[in-house]
């Protein structure tokens, strides 16, 4: 079985599918990864707020976590995925 066999198979919607893709192909070693919502939209032709919902969707469904980066000055910046 192929590793994305089980995210084909699931009921996610095509959004959803497409930003996971994303997530794995720029995941390193550990399945880290950490583009901004504005370089996924930009990447994939899609709009902010797709990108921002297929994210929310796939923590809610326990295949990503999201954890918030900081720069120096307490400002957020992009966050960490990690692929599950």
């Amino acid at each position: 079985m192929g590793y994305f066999d089980s995210i084909y198979a699931s009921e996610l919607p095509h959004r959803d599918i497409v930003v996971y893709m994303y997530l794995k192909h720029r995941a390193n070693a550990e399945g880290r990864c950490w583009p901004s919502v504005r370089t996924i939209a930009k990447d994939l032709h899609l709009s902010r707020a797709t990108v921002q919902r297929a994210l929310r969707e796939l923590q809610r469904d326990g295949w990503i976590t999201a954890e918030p980066r900081w720069r120096e000055n307490g400002s957020c910046t992009s966050n960490f995925y990690r692929l599950l």
